[in-house]
């Protein structure tokens, strides 16, 4: 799926969602094969915190080698007309 489409359908989601729907318990298998339980909320706030987390693995990788690592700041990127 390519970024714009994704946008949407990100888009679409927000939209329907309710207080209701937010606290829906949703059952998933994580990457080890566990199954577990989280809320709709729950997992929302982990898929932004998650992300924001492997940005800082790789610019410290990055760093690592000696280089400089891309600006990944999202309000920048908004102010500066890269992303909408």
């Amino acid at each position: 799926m390519q970024i714009a489409d994704l946008k949407q359908e990100w888009r679409k989601f927000f939209e329907q969602l309710t207080a209701a729907r937010l606290a829906e318990k949703i059952n998933y298998k994580n990457s080890r094969g566990e199954s577990l339980i989280s809320n709709v909320q729950d997992i929302l706030t982990h898929v932004v915190m998650h992300s924001a987390y492997h940005r800082g693995q790789i610019a410290s990788q990055v760093r690592a080698g000696g280089q400089t690592p891309a600006y990944t700041d999202f309000i920048h990127a908004t102010r500066t007309g890269q992303i909408e």
